[in-house]
């Protein structure tokens, strides 16, 4: 489990975001609130403003107009806050960011690596505390590289070093959790245990979830709330089986599907309309 001193949970809030790169806008007037104990998905294709969104909330990309805040709400604890207010450490102490653009450090074994997360609250050059070394061992379990910890970083692969980097986040021990497109370059099984984890997050810790996922099925499996955008606007908002419709993928992707929930698991299925059918068997 988490340490017994994880902060309370919060909410994070986006509220009428406008964010560009340079003059370009490239997220219009979007607001979304990232819930304690749910998940929240943002899907839409490639320059859809999707992880520039998250990117705006983990206070990565400057918000040109509109809010970011944290707590409020009925399910989070303390009065709501402009995150713009909070030093790097106090931030760092609530909300953790797991983004793909992260290199493998050389000379550093992975679970020192794991221990970077937990940065916000050591002082100066101070040694892993009883509660750190907590927070580590729980985050390699989680993300299963407690066998590698003593492996040299640099020669990870890149499926390995992605869980690494995502047992540093876990380490961090925030209330609120952001991961850009975290099954990126994982095998068929770390991607639905990285998905069962989220869902951990959620479901066991109460921790607010807001995730970037490419692999509409992926984002049906984890989300309690699917967020569509569709060049930098909300095209749809709600649970996944209202808004990964046939109608609204078509919208957004321009392509045909069919879609529907599977009456044996209750999950939301997207098949795809190519060109060509599936082979014949033989």
């Amino acid at each position: 489990m988490l340490t017994s001193h994880a902060p309370p949970s919060a909410a994070l809030n986006g509220r009428d975001l406008v964010l560009r790169y340079g003059r370009t806008p490239v997220v219009h007037g979007v607001s979304l609130s990232l819930k304690p104990g749910r998940a929240t998905a943002l899907v839409g294709p490639n320059g859809s403003g999707k992880s520039t969104l998250l990117r705006s909330l983990a206070r990565l990309h400057r918000v040109d107009d509109g809010e970011v805040t944290l707590g409020g709400g009925r399910d989070s604890d303390g009065p709501e806050r402009a995150v713009s207010l909070l030093s790097g450490r106090e931030f760092a102490r609530e909300v953790t960011l797991f983004s793909q653009s992260r290199a493998a450090p050389q000379g550093l074994t992975v679970a020192e690596v794991v221990a970077f997360g937990r940065h916000p609250y050591r002082r100066g050059f101070a040694g892993l505390s009883a509660d750190d070394r907590a927070a580590v061992a729980y985050a390699m379990d989680a993300t299963g590289v407690r066998d590698m910890a003593d492996r040299p970083a640099g020669e990870l692969s890149g499926g390995e070093m992605q869980r690494v980097w995502l047992a540093a986040c876990l380490a961090q021990n925030t209330g609120v959790v952001l991961l850009d497109e975290p099954t990126n370059h994982l095998d068929l099984r770390y991607q639905i245990e990285t998905l069962d984890l989220v869902r951990d997050l959620v479901e066991d810790h109460g921790i607010a979830v807001g995730v970037v996922l490419h692999d509409l099925d992926h984002a049906a499996r984890v989300a309690d709330t699917l967020v569509l955008l569709r060049a930098g606007r909300v095209h749809a908002l709600g649970p996944p089986a209202e808004v990964l419709t046939a109608d609204h993928i078509r919208e957004v992707y321009d392509i045909e599907v069919e879609a529907g929930v599977d009456p044996r698991t209750g999950r939301v299925r997207i098949d795809p309309v190519g060109r060509h059918p599936a082979p014949a068997a033989r």
